[in-house]
Parts: C-alpha cells; sequence; structure tokens
C-alpha cells in the first residue's frame, strides 16, 4: 500500500492501535515513521474534517477526498434541488383530506383557535403545522372531518409545505452524514439517490403528518452529532460547541415531535459514552480536563433538550388555553384553568347533599366520567340491562341524581352513608351484582337497572372517603371518594380498558372485589348543582406547571400504549416493514377517485434489506483480515462507521417487537433511513473497483423503477392495479400490494 493510501486509512479510522500491534507489519521506514507519528496523523484528519465544514472535496476514482470546494458545492446542488423539486411538486394535489391530514390538520386548526385537545404525542409538530398554516392564511375554520372532505378555498398548501420542506432535507442531510463518516462520495451519492428516488419518502413528506418534521429533528440530530464527532482533536472550541449544542437542541426537537425520538437519544448517548470512555483512557488528559468533557456533555446533551422540552410543553399550554374537546382526558383541576370549562372561574356548593346533580369523574388518568346511555349489554355479556360506562368527553349522559337510601339520613351526603345513584336521562339506578365483568372477567357487570327510581337492594353503594372517617362531609372536587357495593362487597372500578364497538368503544367500569385503594377505585365529584346550597369560587384548584406537565404525560403515555386498529386500516407488522411486504393507503379506494399509496420503491428496500444481510458478512471478512495483519480498504470504515448505522437501525426497529399498541407501516421510515445510509457505505465498499459502470447502472435501475413507481407518491386515477386494463398492473410485483 502506498505511503499516501496508509495515512488516509488511518486517518479515516481515527486510531492507530489496531495497526501498531498487529503481528506483521510493513518495514517500510516511510510507514514505520507514519505509524509513530500520532499527532501529525490527527492533525492530517483535522485537515480533512475541513471538509465537513463546508468546504469538502470531491471524490477521485478510487473513492477518496481531493481538495476541490466548488465540486463539492455543485454536487450538493444538485442533490438539494432534487430533494426539493422531487417532494414540492403537485403539492396541493389532491385537494382534500388525506389519511391522518384528519387529525393533525385539525390539531393545527385548535393552535390557531387556541383550543385544547388531548394526542398521544407531545406537541412540537402540531405547533409548528399550526404556526405554517396561520402563517400562509390558513384561518383554523376547516373541520378536517374525514379522508375525502374537500379543502376547496382554505389555504392548506402552507401545512403541507412545511412538511415537504423538512422531508427534502432528509436525502441532503444522510448525504452529508455519510460523506463524513465514509469520506466517500460515491458512498455519500448512492444514499442520497436511494432516498431522493423512494416512492415512499416522497409520499410521507408531501401530507400534514408527523413523520417528515420527526424525521428530519432525527436526522439533524445525527449529522450534528457526527460533525461533533469529527470535532474531537478541537475541543471547546467554538464549532465544538456549536455541533454539541445542536446536537441536544434536535434531540428535543425529535422527543418533542414523538416519543419514538427517544431512540435517536439513545443512539446519541451510546455514541457519547463510548466518547467518554476514549477520554478516560487519554493519559495525555488530565481529571480536571476529563471533567471538563463530562460537564460539557451533561450540559449541552442533558441540561439543553431539557429545557428545550419543557419549554415546548410550556409554549403549548400557554396558546392551548380555551376549553376543547380534550378536557376529559384530564383531571379536574387540570380543566379549571381553561377557558370555557365549566370549572374555569367557577362557583357551586362545595359539600355533596342528597338531591344533588352531579357527574362523578375517575381519579385513573384518562379513567373517564361514569356514563350510561339506552343502549344494553349484548347477549351473551352478562346481564342483559343496561349499559354503565366511563367516556372520557362531557355528555348529558353523565349526569346522575343522589338519593337517600334512609329518609332519616342528613341532608350532607357523608363517609358511610349508603345511597343511591339514579341516571337522570334514563332514570336508571347504578347497580351491580355477581355476573361478570365483560372483559374484565374477575371483576362484577355494573349495569343500569330499574326506573323512575324503583329497583332493588343491588342499587345500593356506600359512599367511603378515602382516609376519612364516619360523619366526614365529602367535597365537591377535593374529596376522594370510593363507592362500595353493598350486597357484594365489590367496589366500583374503571379498568381502563375499552369496549367493543357494542360498547361505543367508551371504558369499561366494573365492580373490583379487590378492595385496595387505587386511583382506578377512586372517584371525585366534579359537577355539583344544588340550589339549596350556598356556591364557593373553585378558583383555588388551579394547578402549577410542574402538575400539569406529569399530568400530561401520563395521560400521553397511557393513551398511546391504549391505541387499536379502527375498522379496514391497514396496520401491519414489524416484519413486514423491511421486506416493504405491503403500503398503506393515504387516499383513494376505487377507479374513480384520486389514489395514492404508501410504498417504498421496491428495489431500494430490497438493496436495503440485502445490505443488511450482507454487513455481518463483509464485517468478519474485514475482522479476519484485519486479525491476520492485513487490512482491506475502507474496512475500518465499514466496521466503526457502519457499526453506528447499524445501531441506528437497530434502536428505531427492534423496539417496535416489544410494542402492544397498533403499529403501521410508517413506523419503520426512521429506521428505513439508516438502512439507506448502510446501503450507501456498503455499496460503495463493494463497487470501489468498478465505481464508474456498476454504480451508474445501479442507479439508472433506481431511476427506471422510480418512473415506474412513482403514480404511487404522485397520485394516479384508473383501474385497480388487479382490473383489466390498468396502467400499474405491471407494478403490482407482489399481491399484497393494493393499489
Amino acid at each position: 500500500m502506498a505511503k499516501e493510501e496508509c495515512i488516509t486509512q488511518l486517518n479515516t479510522a481515527g486510531d492507530t492501535s489496531t495497526l501498531r500491534h498487529r503481528r506483521t507489519v510493513p518495514t517500510s521506514s516511510e510507514t514505520l515513521q507514519t505509524l509513530s507519528e500520532d499527532r501529525r496523523s490527527q492533525t492530517a484528519e483535522l485537515d480533512d474534517t475541513q471538509s465537513s465544514n463546508g468546504t469538502s472535496a470531491h471524490f477521485s476514482p478510487g473513492g477518496h477526498f481531493s481538495q476541490d470546494p466548488q465540486s463539492s458545492r455543485v454536487v450538493l446542488m444538485l442533490v438539494a434541488g432534487l430533494c426539493f423539486a422531487t417532494r414540492l411538486y403537485k403539492i396541493t394535489e389532491p385537494p382534500h383530506v388525506c389519511w391522518d391530514e384528519t387529525h393533525f390538520g385539525k390539531m393545527g386548526s385548535y393552535y390557531i383557535n387556541r383550543t385544547f385537545f388531548f394526542d398521544v404525542h407531545p406537541p412540537l409538530a402540531k405547533m409548528l403545522i399550526g404556526l405554517a398554516g396561520y402563517m400562509t392564511g390558513y384561518d383554523g375554520t376547516f373541520p378536517f372531518g374525514k379522508p375525502g372532505d374537500k379543502y376547496e378555498h382554505h389555504n392548506y398548501w402552507g401545512m403541507r409545505g412545511l412538511c415537504a420542506v423538512l422531508g427534502s432535507f432528509l436525502p441532503i442531510f444522510a448525504y452529508v452524514i455519510v460523506q463524513d463518516l465514509s469520506r466517500s462520495y460515491t458512498a455519500a451519492l448512492i444514499t442520497a439517490t436511494l432516498l431522493i428516488f423512494d416512492t415512499g419518502c416522497i409520499t410521507i413528506s408531501q401530507y400534514i403528518l408527523l413523520d417528515p418534521i420527526l424525521l428530519f429533528f432525527i436526522m439533524a440530530a445525527v449529522l450534528s452529532m457526527v460533525k461533533f464527532n469529527l470535532q474531537r482533536f478541537r475541543p471547546f472550541t467554538s464549532y465544538w460547541w456549536l455541533w454539541l449544542v445542536l446536537t441536544g437542541v434536535n434531540l428535543a426537537g425529535a422527543l418533542g415531535v414523538k416519543f419514538v425520538g427517544l431512540f435517536v437519544i439513545l443512539l446519541v448517548g451510546l455514541n457519547t459514552v463510548w466518547d467518554l470512555w476514549r477520554i478516560l483512557g487519554d493519559l495525555s488528559l488530565s481529571l480536571v480536563e476529563i471533567s471538563k468533557h463530562f460537564l460539557a456533555r451533561v450540559v449541552g446533551l442533558i441540561l439543553v433538550p431539557l429545557f428545550l422540552y419543557v419549554t415546548i410543553f410550556a409554549v403549548h399550554f400557554v396558546v392551548l388555553n380555551k376549553s376543547g374537546p380534550g378536557d376529559g382526558f384530564f383531571s379536574s383541576a387540570f380543566q379549571s384553568r381553561l377557558i370555557g370549562n365549566n370549572l374555569h372561574n367557577a362557583s357551586m356548593p362545595e359539600y355533596l347533599a342528597y338531591g344533588s346533580t352531579i357527574t362523578v369523574k375517575n381519579l385513573r388518568i384518562a379513567g373517564g366520567y361514569l356514563h350510561s346511555h339506552w343502549h344494553l349489554y349484548p347477549e351473551g355479556v352478562g346481564a342483559r340491562q343496561q349499559q354503565v360506562t366511563a367516556y372520557l368527553h362531557k355528555d348529558y349522559n353523565n349526569v346522575w341524581l343522589v338519593h337517600k337510601q334512609d329518609n332519616n339520613a342528613s341532608d350532607l351526603v357523608r363517609h358511610g352513608d349508603i345511597i343511591r345513584l339514579e341516571h337522570k336521562e334514563t332514570t336508571r339506578n347504578l347497580h351491580g351484582h355477581l355476573h361478570e365483568a365483560p372483559l374484565t372477567k374477575k371483576h362484577f357487570q355494573v349495569t343500569g337497572y330499574g326506573i323512575n327510581g324503583t329497583g332493588d337492594t343491588n342499587d345500593l353503594w356506600q359512599v367511603e372517603v378515602c382516609g376519612g372517617q364516619k360523619g366526614d362531609v365529602v367535597k365537591v372536587l377535593r374529596s376522594k371518594i370510593r363507592f362500595l357495593h353493598r350486597a357484594t362487597g365489590c367496589v366500583l372500578y374503571s379498568s381502563g380498558k375499552t369496549l367493543p364497538k357494542w360498547g361505543w368503544e367508551q371504558v369499561e367500569v366494573t365492580c373490583s372485589p379487590y378492595l385496595k385503594e387505587t386511583p382506578s377505585s377512586q372517584w371525585n365529584i366534579e359537577d355539583h348543582i344544588n340550589p339549596k346550597l350556598p356556591n364557593i369560587s373553585l378558583s383555588v384548584l388551579k394547578p402549577h406547571f410542574l402538575e400539569i406537565l406529569l399530568e400530561s404525560h401520563i395521560v400521553m403515555i397511557r393513551g398511546n400504549s391504549g391505541l387499536k386498529p379502527k375498522d379496514n386500516e391497514m396496520n401491519s407488522k414489524p416484519w413486514h416493514w423491511p421486506i416493504n411486504y405491503q403500503g398503506l393507503r393515504f387516499s383513494g379506494v376505487n377507479d374513480t377517485e384520486y389514489r395514492v399509496y404508501l410504498l417504498g420503491n421496491p428495489v431500494v428496500w430490497w438493496m436495503n434489506l440485502a445490505s443488511l444481510g450482507l454487513y455481518p458478512i463483509m464485517v468478519a471478512v474485514a475482522s479476519i483480515t484485519l486479525q491476520r495483519g492485513f487490512s482491506l480498504e475502507h474496512s475500518l470504515v465499514l466496521m466503526r462507521e457502519g457499526g453506528l448505522l447499524l445501531l441506528g437501525w437497530l434502536l428505531h426497529y427492534a423496539p417496535f417487537y416489544t410494542m402492544g399498541r397498533v403499529l403501521y407501516f410508517h413506523h419503520y421510515f426512521p429506521a428505513m433511513l439508516f438502512s439507506s445510509m448502510l446501503t450507501g457505505t456498503t455499496s460503495h465498499c463493494i463497487l470501489t473497483a468498478p465505481t464508474t459502470s456498476t454504480g451508474g447502472f445501479q442507479r439508472a435501475r433506481r431511476d427506471v423503477t422510480f418512473y415506474l413507481f412513482h403514480p404511487l407518491s404522485y397520485g394516479m386515477t384508473g383501474p385497480l392495479a388487479h382490473e383489466p386494463g390498468s396502467a400499474m398492473a405491471g407494478q403490482k410485483w407482489m399481491d399484497s400490494w393494493e393499489f
């Protein structure tokens, strides 16, 4: 190997220890001198990293760098131009709501109208969508009722445009990341080409969704991490601090969009641990210098992201200050801060009394209001009596009347009193018996029974104030109470489980024989009307910021884990995703509608799959050659930098196998970005010798498949692929594709 190639190899690895201790060493005095000059090697690496700070070079036929800033800018501009052209093309088509635009477009409207809502994801992406809509003239009045609704005169293009612009940066970021990791234009261009011409990446970037915003912050965090790693021999310089802080900023952004941002946080965390371990082993550094490194990373990667993440929620709570559809998911105290909520600056009787009209809210997060309606339990589900459920929204069917069991009782309800609760709308009593509960089989069924106040002894419930003593009064909103069923000894309970369609997908209410006090068995009186009693102000209930921050996270996490698939929705399994087994219909179901189908470019995705399979084999070969005292070209880059990309893929893919929530095809796209970058790195190692001919053939084939499959992203009409005369019939390569 020539002297220049040895130096390039060592600089790429950033570590000469492996070669220094190999069994067979070159006898050339020039090579020995090179191996001994560690600091000069580091300096050479610093010179190379200048290219990653904005003056990168073009590749030579072998794939190595040579300084030519102008060529670098031209290539990057070409990549950027293709990215924006493919993502912004036909951005307003179709002019109707597509797939989850019905959720996230509506949430953008809520921000414009300052209306509180509930979502299972953190708020950053929805805030950005709302801001983009507001800045481009959208007034927040479109209802986003269901997929297919026409936008008509509403300015929706700004919200789609934000997502498309952020999605356009993904191939650009990937290009720079791979270029910095592999020091190869070939690898970087292969990666950029894969992502530019992937129909799946195009489709997911063109609509009002969280995904392009999430992917932007994930890739920006990885890019910042890689740039920071390149500055490791220039600690505490301005560029070093810049990339460290930007890494933290983008981590906060990723987590602020979706909780899956935790995966890139874990990737950066593992990289940081390895970096600190390397620093700890550097005997030229004092303990003071090592401590400075540690504290800098605490500030940049923990404190800065934490501050920004909390700030996102602070803005979220300040903007959404009006009552809305999300109120019922939160506690009574939380609701009291929302303008227009019945608890905001409200007054009501302080103590619960007989004859009062009330609503009863479970203290479990998202436990719901005690609710009933005219519908009966279906045949075979306990007794065929009126359903009693917990409902997460304000509703007239949540209203109950409090009646005495004993005419000698006082006017106020006290700890130990036996009462009857009558559902105001249907006049049936809250009733328990020994029939099995619908979903929680070890609990008993709760129903509505009787009419106009008549019933039986199974309608009687004993009120217990948690922590109270006999005779203690029940305080509205502030007292935690339980309802103990007199006949069976069980306690009224909200299980948190979602009932099937026959139960209107409301929350199951049971009577639990397990008497341990838990939030699921505790309730509070929220609304309270009794004209015979004096009212007091409820302003004292407003919670502090940290309380509502904690409560909102508990609600989001529980809501996320409880997501269930909807009817006729294409949910999928993790093993489907890497093989591009099944796509996801964004719009249209028949030959007269404008159809958009989320599916990856099959050549791109199957190349990624092959790369994932080849990578362990290539690493094994490289490891054996190194152990034998030789080094294949790019072997250290493949093992180290390729290993980082493989780790990124695993962290963003493997956890989905452990999740109990419903999963969809779009969940794979963060992992797909890492697999594409790994494909670029491994392909370059394979194609180093015949780069020009073979690489050109591969790019041509990707371009052809993009032409064949681009109607999936940009829309298609006419017969479906399985019907006669369809223009897409030849593209239906798998029976599981439904376009």
